[in-house]
C-alpha cells in the first residue's frame, strides 16, 4: 500500500467509521420506532374505516336487492 495513505486510512478506520456506523445505526433504531408508532395509530383508523365501509356495502346491497333484484348475476 502507498505509505501517503496509511495514516489516512487509519484515522478513518479508527475514528470516522465507528462514528459513521454508530450513528447510521443510532438513526434506523429512531426511525423504526417512529414508525411502529404511526402504524398503531393508522392501524386503528384503518380498521374503524374499514368497519364504516363494510356498513355501507351492506347497506347499498340491500338497495340494490330490492330495486334491482337481478344485479348480482349481471
Amino acid at each position: 500500500m502507498l505509505a501517503f495513505l496509511k495514516a489516512p486510512l487509519i484515522v478513518f478506520m479508527a475514528v470516522v467509521a465507528p462514528l459513521w456506523i454508530i450513528q447510521h445505526y443510532r438513526h434506523k433504531s429512531k426511525e423504526t420506532a417512529r414508525a411502529d408508532a404511526i402504524t398503531d395509530s393508522d392501524l386503528a383508523r384503518m380498521a374503524e374505516t374499514a368497519s364504516r365501509l363494510e356498513d355501507r356495502i351492506t347497506v347499498l346491497e340491500q338497495i340494490l336487492d330490492r330495486e334491482a333484484p337481478g344485479w348480482r348475476t349481471r
